[in-house]
């Protein structure tokens, strides 16, 4: 606890207040010395961060960033949270997923979860991909079901699920008060991720069941994963998901709920990212307007939203599997201070298949530490009055509200999906931000940036896939694709040949000169699976030829400073052309040098000059 002085002393007092102008002067001048010669506002846009939805973020925030009002936890627009209390009680609920198919292998692994750390299950259940119906009951043997909430996820089999789920908790006597969970029921959401159209009589069905009889249980889910999933950005995910929020309302209420029962048997389900800030804002920012459409229905108190976050699935990566976890220990950060009310994070060998025991302990104890050893729940809405988490929140909830007007206004959100609005959008979205993926604008750690070529990949059993091969609906993408198709190849050609695609670094002059573009054409061509041979450690024009045939590659790299380029480039060049070279780099801004076949820097398209350097070495 912070004590101020008796005397009233602040440490700060002989210290004269800056002034946002002071700040841009000083700017200006590091600016300058980095060669930009801007001034006053264009300083600090110099280092702005352009985001998806057409959000800006700025280097500083101030006082005079005003933001709404986000009134107090627990009240509307509940902007600070949907319970008074937050997760300061007890933490969030740490939902472990589960996929398994067999009873006996699922019933082990869920009762491991529950014994250390978990609080409450998420099992596919049902159809090809999920535990048998009749196995649920061996699937929970052994779990004190009044004490852990159950969410399903049975978009094949619904009702045979909820069933089979009401009348375990009758047998066991579980009294109706006492369930907790949800059953999962998400037909739109179903119907964009496989094309097949929705039909919502069963989620109205059961959603009436649980008012009535089950007030711990919930039927319907929101879930925006599958807008997510199909590179949608944070504004297009909770304008969707706003939009079935609100199909939903308009089919219980026309079943004869009212708003705040209807309101009431809604959970929403979100992607959290490794962008910490936007997740925080995300979830922020959803409860504010789903506050709107609850005031909007009239009936404002209903508008505390249920959420629950799930680590993002296009985040995690195949290659150097390993780095998922720090990936989604910044996710469940987010989660956690955006006042998600459960967090699901995705073992770090998601992308890989089934996980392990070691990878589920991992993403149960991740969570643990957030709130056992960071104390990261004891505090609510920690990020609260940060201008630029509130100011964020503030601009990224208009993106969303705009959106969701706006396929309101194409008919709903199902006549958007069927139209191909929706998909027409995400598209779009995913494209811009493909492109900004194979220029390394947004670097992804150990795939496109310091990847490990030689590295062992991680096996895993196959997980099922509940949507392959599913006949339509929304792709699903990961920002790892176009460089894992390139290393794919790599690794056939390692499997055909017995060594990987090489390129030759000719380094030129000495390591000062030379170390920082021979590092940066290292992690270029190894993330495309491409070999970098820098032996010896540097060449002249008279060694370059030797060098290039003993390193056994057909293409060649020149690294150095522009100084020694201009001396040494076009001799080197011609070396390495005679001896056989096809290609020849240069690593460094366009210029004009003889015998040099093109160049590579920072913001290069790293894809498509890794492509075109596999197709010239015949890598299939």
């Amino acid at each position: 606890m912070t004590v101020q002085p008796a005397d009233g002393l602040s440490p700060a007092a002989e210290f004269p207040d800056p002034s946002h102008d002071q700040w841009q002067t000083l700017v200006e001048g590091v600016l300058r010395k980095s060669g930009k010669e801007v001034s006053g506002s264009a300083a600090e846009e110099a280092l702005s961060t352009t985001l998806e939805d057409g959000l800006t973020t700025r280097p500083l925030y101030t006082a005079q960033d005003e933001s709404p009002d986000t009134g107090f936890p627990g009240f509307a627009p509940f902007t600070r949270g949907s319970r008074a209390e937050g997760n300061a009680a007890g933490g969030w609920d740490v939902r472990q997923r589960h996929t398994l198919t067999d009873p006996a292998r699922l019933n082990e692994a869920v009762l491991g979860d529950l014994e250390n750390g978990a609080t409450s299950l998420w099992l596919t259940v049902g159809g090809p991909v999920g535990v048998p119906v009749d196995g649920l009951a061996r699937t929970l043997e052994g779990v004190y079901l009044d004490l852990a909430p159950i969410a399903l996820d049975a978009p094949a089999d619904l009702d045979g699920a909820a069933t089979e789920l009401l009348r375990l908790y009758e047998e066991r006597g579980v009294a109706k008060g006492e369930a907790r969970g949800t059953l999962g029921a998400d037909p739109l959401g179903h119907e964009a991720r496989t094309g097949v159209e929705a039909d919502l009589t069963a989620a109205v069905r059961w959603a009436r069941v649980c008012d009535a009889e089950y007030p711990g249980l919930r039927a319907v889910v929101v879930d925006a994963l599958p807008y997510h999933e199909a590179g949608g950005s944070a504004g297009e995910e909770l304008g969707l998901s706003l939009a079935t929020g609100v199909a939903y309302l308009r089919a219980l209420t026309g079943a004869g709920m009212s708003v705040e029962a209807a309101c009431g048997q809604l959970e929403f389900r979100y992607a959290a990212t490794a962008d910490q800030f936007l997740t925080i804002a995300k979830l922020r920012a959803a409860r504010r307007l789903w506050a709107r459409v609850a005031e909007a229905s009239g009936a404002p108190a209903a508008g505390a939203q249920r959420q629950h976050a799930v680590s993002s699935p296009v985040m995690m990566t195949r290659r150097d599997p390993w780095v998922n976890m720090l990936r989604t220990t910044l996710a469940t950060l987010g989660a956690g201070v955006g006042g998600a009310d459960s967090v699901t994070v995705l073992p770090f060998d998601h992308a890989l298949g089934l996980p392990d025991a070691f990878a589920r302990r991992i993403a149960r104890n991740t969570s643990t530490i957030l709130m056992e050893e960071s104390h990261l729940a004891r505090v609510i809405d920690p990020a609260g009055g940060s201008w630029y988490v509130e100011r964020l929140t503030d601009e990224l909830a208009s993106a969303a509200w705009a959106f969701f007007q706006e396929t309101e206004r194409a008919g709903g959100l199902r006549a958007a999906l069927r139209s191909g609005t929706v998909a027409e959008r995400l598209a779009a979205t995913w494209a811009a931000r493909s492109a900004k993926l194979a220029r390394r604008k947004e670097p992804i750690t150990g795939v496109s940036e310091f990847p490990q070529p030689g590295e062992r990949p991680v096996e895993r059993e196959p997980a099922p896939d509940a949507y392959a091969g599913a006949p339509g609906g929304l792709p699903r993408v990961r920002r790892d694709e176009a460089f894992e198709a390139l290393r794919a190849r790599s690794d056939a050609h390692l499997a055909a040949t017995g060594s990987r695609p090489k390129v030759f670094v000719a380094a030129l002059g000495p390591a000062a000169a030379h170390t920082a573009r021979v590092s940066f054409a290292v992690n270029l061509f190894g993330a495309g699976g491409i070999e970098a041979v820098h032996d010896p450690v540097s060449v002249e024009a008279d060694t370059a030829a030797g060098a290039l045939t003993a390193s056994g590659a057909t293409v060649a790299v020149l690294c150095s400073s522009d100084a020694l380029y201009s001396e040494q480039a076009e001799q080197v060049a011609a070396a390495l052309k005679s001896a056989g070279a096809t290609r020849v780099f240069l690593a460094g801004r366009p210029g004009e040098y003889a015998d040099v076949d093109a160049y590579v820097f920072a913001g290069c398209d790293a894809v498509a000059v890794l492509t075109s350097v596999l197709d010239r070495m015949g890598v299939a």
